[in-house]
């Protein structure tokens, strides 16, 4: 306020998702509704079918690749499924119609992908590092930095150099070779 002016002023409703049925949302071909479902009031029972709905619900929205990766990663976020859920999710999955099936497992494989992709970065960037400590002891912080914006495939060539370096300088004229994007 200034004064007895009123400059700017919010006015909002309060939903709390987790008070909200998914079943009330499963048919409305709305993006953000297949992925709030993830957090909506879900008995224990039905998280594996909740988690095949809102695939369902963003496969038939025929969204762009990107968003259709964003949302689908809300959901696999906030809908972790256990061992005996996912093996139930996969069955359930199994019984669905052909073409619904087809990109749901699309999107579950993309996870998959996403998932082995990242696993592969952090293992080859702990051993460059392990590598370059006992090979060449330590680095400036900002050649370290460097190397964790490192690609794979550049991690993969430096952990092959590595194996020639003696010295820091071997590195950072291996980095300035190498430049990683910023």
């Amino acid at each position: 306020m200034f004064g007895d002016w009123v400059i700017l002023e919010f006015q909002y409703r309060v939903i709390q998702l987790n008070r909200l049925r998914w079943r009330d949302f499963v048919r409305r071909p709305n993006p953000i509704a297949s992925a709030l479902m993830a957090k909506m009031a879900i008995a224990p029972s039905e998280r594996p079918r909740v988690k095949l709905e809102c695939l369902r619900l963003l496969a038939t929205l025929r969204l762009d690749p990107a968003r259709t990766r964003l949302i689908s990663g809300f959901i696999d976020a906030y809908l972790q499924l256990n061992a005996r859920e996912a093996t139930q999710f996969q069955t359930a999955l199994a019984q669905a119609q052909l073409q619904e099936q087809e990109v749901v497992t699309e999107i579950v494989t993309s996870w998959m992908r996403e998932g082995l992709q990242q696993g592969k970065h952090e293992e080859a960037l702990a051993l460059v590092l392990r590598q370059r400590r006992r090979r060449v002891g330590p680095l400036e912080a900002a050649c370290e930095e460097q190397i964790h914006r490192l690609s794979l495939e550049a991690l993969e060539a430096l952990r092959e150099a590595l194996l020639d370096f003696t010295q820091v300088a071997d590195v950072v004229t291996w980095l300035q070779t190498h430049q990683a994007p910023s």
